[in-house]
């Protein structure tokens, strides 16, 4: 692969200007070769009227949208699709996700909040659909994760989730963090 392709594809996954240094250690090349790399890619994107342009900004590198399409883009902005998903609907998404299929109220139960918007968003906006109806009284609708959810995190899977054990404090910090909830005395544990 061409080392300005290869650059390309370190500033597309980049959330902050990038110094020539940092692209030289990733690349194994000489500080010269990138810099000359990088003003070249600048210039082709500049004279080829793509979308995106290369600057340098801030001590390194970014790419940015094109400056003729801001018109568009602030368009585009101010679709639903395009808007970001609430902490709310992550959190919901985060219910949905790992104990799928799951109810409404087992949703809103888990959360301790009214979930019903969250899980119309979510549903609204394809991460979510119904996947059946659960046998009990007043057959609740079940939701589950789609295709697209899997897509949008890069996974083939829900065994690709990582393992909620991961995010869960110990025991002992969870009673801590719950006692003023409870309205008992702090612990020991909670004075050190």
């Amino acid at each position: 692969m061409k080392t300005s392709a290869l650059i390309e594809a370190i500033l597309f996954v980049a959330e902050e200007p990038l110094q020539v240094s940092e692209f030289a250690e990733v690349l194994e090349l000489p500080l010269d070769d990138v810099t000359a790399t990088l003003e070249a890619l600048a210039v082709e994107l500049r004279d080829s009227g793509r979308g995106v342009v290369l600057r340098e900004v801030g001590g390194g590198w970014r790419m940015y949208s094109h400056p003729d399409a801001q018109g568009y883009l602030e368009r585009f902005a101010a679709t639903e699709r395009a808007a970001r998903l609430s902490n709310a609907a992550l959190e919901t998404l985060a219910v949905v996700a790992y104990k799928q299929p799951v109810s409404r109220g087992q949703v809103s139960e888990i959360r301790g909040v009214d979930s019903d918007h969250a899980l119309r968003t979510l549903e609204r906006r394809g991460l979510i659909a119904e996947v059946g109806r659960a046998s009990g009284p007043g057959q609740a609708v079940l939701f589950g994760t789609t295709a697209l959810f899997l897509e949008k995190l890069g996974i083939n899977g829900l065994d690709a989730l990582p393992p909620l054990a991961d995010h869960v404090p110990p025991a002992g910090v969870v009673d801590v963090l719950e006692e003023p909830l409870r309205g008992g005395e702090p612990s020991s544990a909670s004075t050190s």
